[in-house]
């Protein structure tokens, strides 16, 4: 299965920013939320931008795989999913925001075009049974 392939690479990414989550509240000596700490502030908001977009795009890639499209096709964008989130992750811990917009303008014209993508490999035929 090949979105079970770029689920788990941005698995460990997830991981890693919440390894750099804990790290930065246990500097800072931070139990709760961020304490007001630029750095904290700054890992939370990488780690929780991952969370917003990493899975509703790994799903419409599955369900992209499971309507039949293509392999280059899912490849495709499973890889242009990962390369826009590492940049843009990347973007936000070193507080470089040409960075940032890039893997945030990969990330979205990856859920579009997967949103698009569905749409045309949807299997109308099954929608239409008992008509």
């Amino acid at each position: 299965m090949i979105t079970a392939f770029y689920a788990a690479i941005l698995a460990f990414l997830m991981c890693w920013l919440s390894l750099n989550v804990i790290k930065a509240r246990r500097k800072n000596k931070v139990r709760y939320a961020d304490g007001g700490i630029e750095e904290l502030q700054i890992a939370r908001s990488a780690h929780s931008n991952a969370v917003d977009y990493i899975p509703l795009t790994l799903i419409l890639l599955f369900l992209l795989e499971y309507n039949g499209a293509a392999l280059w096709l899912l490849h495709t964008a499973g890889m242009f999913l990962v390369v826009g989130r590492i940049i843009h992750c990347k973007g936000i811990l070193t507080e470089n925001f040409k960075r940032r917009v890039l893997g945030m303008q990969i990330t979205i014209w990856v859920i579009i075009i997967l949103a698009s993508l569905n749409l045309i490999y949807l299997p109308f035929e099954k929608f239409a049974v008992g008509f």
